[in-house]
């Protein structure tokens, strides 16, 4: 087993993965960038070495300091999270190259599988259903344009070297077609350094659903069910659960057969997700394989019981899995709110700033993974997630109602979060009953504004700062110099 790795990442996720490293007994080397000196990862990691400038491309996305930092530190491999390096197959050949252990599957996977034009080829050779569209990308227009009557309108244009929304673009009738192509082809050029793109045959209110999957260097292969992603905003999950209230048993074991059949095609290690899109009539398609550590994952180790960080690091490590298709067995029901700092007043615009109070909700059932703390100020640089709030329930009403609460009682004072939003959502009847679908928030919560009544909670931040800063007369020393108060000073009316 490892003595120490480095974690590749930041913010709530590097410090997730450094909690199971010190369950484990492995130190853990944390990097951060000039707007992360005093971030939770830094602050949570055996060791920590500064990695450059704020601008991740100078920092999380310099391949060559991370390896530097990986070596200086002695670990022995390097966990990427998710986002920044996290699918770059460059970075994960780069560590192999350099005699370090990549906590994730190899190089060669990652490239098959994030080119999406050969992951379908890989799907469809193997015999899982694949959404209708093209099987090659291209940056002409024209060609496209001919394509794009094949396939059929409506359709999504897709960047075939990355995800996450960028390089995407909706086109309902083929007179809007030329232009959205060259901006997606644009957007997918500035975001991945490829603008290739490819069309997809765009389906009528599907679901979003995922297959966890977890595969080892010997050959054994397990899913763990499914998560239900259908709620999304600009096509970025910000809710999940699991399980699905749209699958059946019978359902259920197709897919994660299916799954199974994909990560076999592509000689998958490690952890890694399978996403399908699931039609009206119940027909599943695949979407295409994340090659990572969902950001949802925790709803799956909530009704599994199992820990996917600690099943990454040794199956990295060469062990085999100590688990059978017959030992998953989930129990309850699991939902994951993304807290982000964003401003849902100010079109979700990120709400950076100082955390001025900051009491996250407890109790039975709940989990709370973060990577913030009260007093830390949330940089502008990165994207804006901030915590991912989960709660665990005997059965789906009882899991709602129980999130519902905790996003009541989430005290985050002195920047701008989506709580009220999600407590909305999930509030809505549409979703109470489980009818959700990708086009959920834009048809239902396309004009959602939050209530005025929100700003009394802002208006207290600015009270808190106030006495934050106060000082009592007995915390000056007598040449003037102020001096931190006693415990006695600040503990209040009291007596013995």
């Amino acid at each position: 087993m490892f003595k120490k790795i480095l974690i590749a990442n930041r913010g709530e996720i590097a410090v997730r993965v450094m909690r199971t490293a010190k369950e484990m007994g492995i130190a853990t080397a944390a990097i951060f960038s000039d707007a992360d000196q005093k971030a939770l990862h830094v602050l949570e990691a055996d060791e920590a070495i500064h990695i450059g400038p704020s601008e991740p491309h100078e920092s999380y996305l310099a391949i060559e300091k991370i390896i530097d930092a990986a070596k200086r530190t002695n670990a022995q491999a390097i966990h990427p999270g998710y986002g920044f390096l996290s699918e770059n197959a460059r970075f994960a050949q780069a560590v192999e190259d350099s005699g370090l252990v990549f906590i994730g599957p190899p190089s060669k996977v990652i490239a098959a599988l994030g080119d999406k034009t050969c992951a379908r080829q890989m799907m469809q050779k193997s015999g899982v259903p694949v959404i209708p569209g093209t099987t090659t990308a291209s940056l002409n227009v024209n060609a496209l344009a001919e394509q794009a009557g094949e396939v059929g309108f409506p359709l999504l244009i897709k960047a075939a070297a990355g995800g996450g929304g960028k390089g995407m673009r909706i086109v309902e009738k083929p007179q809007d077609f030329a232009d959205a192509c060259k901006s997606a082809i644009s957007e997918a050029a500035a975001a991945f350094g490829n603008g290739a793109v490819y069309l997809e045959k765009r389906l009528a209110r599907p679901r979003h659903i995922e297959i966890q999957i977890l595969a080892d260097s010997h050959g054994n292969f397990i899913h763990l069910n499914e998560r239900e992603c259908s709620i999304q905003r600009r096509h970025q999950k910000i809710i999940e659960e699991t399980p699905s209230p749209a699958l059946t048993p019978d359902l259920r074991e197709r897919m994660g057969a299916a799954a199974i059949a994909a990560a076999k095609a592509a000689g998958y290690v490690n952890a890694g997700t399978v996403e399908f899109l699931l039609d009206a009539d119940n027909s599943f398609l695949f979407l295409e394989v994340n090659t990572r550590l969902q950001v949802e994952h925790p709803i799956t180790e909530l009704v599994t019981g199992e820990d996917l960080v600690r099943c990454q690091i040794e199956i990295a490590a060469g062990k085999r899995l100590s688990l059978k298709q017959e030992d998953i067995r989930p129990r309850g029901h699991a939902i994951e709110c993304r807290i982000y700092g964003e401003d849902p007043q100010n079109g979700f615009l990120p709400s950076p700033g100082k955390i001025l109070h900051f009491a996250p909700p407890q109790g039975p059932g709940i989990r709370h993974d973060c990577g913030i703390y009260e007093g830390f100020t949330v940089p502008t640089d990165y994207d804006p997630i901030l915590a991912k709030l989960c709660v665990l329930a005997t059965d789906r009403p009882q899991a709602i109602a129980r999130m519902k609460n905790a996003l009541a009682d989430y005290a985050l004072l002195g920047i701008r979060t989506n709580t009220a939003f999600m407590h909305a959502v999930l509030s809505s009847p549409e979703f109470e009953r489980g009818e959700t679908y990708t086009d959920f928030l834009p048809e239902l919560f396309g004009s959602w504004s939050p209530s005025p009544q929100n700003d009394a909670f802002f208006a207290l931040a600015g009270v808190l700062a106030q006495l934050a800063d106060f000082q009592s007369p007995a915390a000056s020393t007598s040449a003037g110099k102020k001096r931190p108060p006693t415990p006695f000073e600040t503990l209040g009316p009291w007596r013995l």
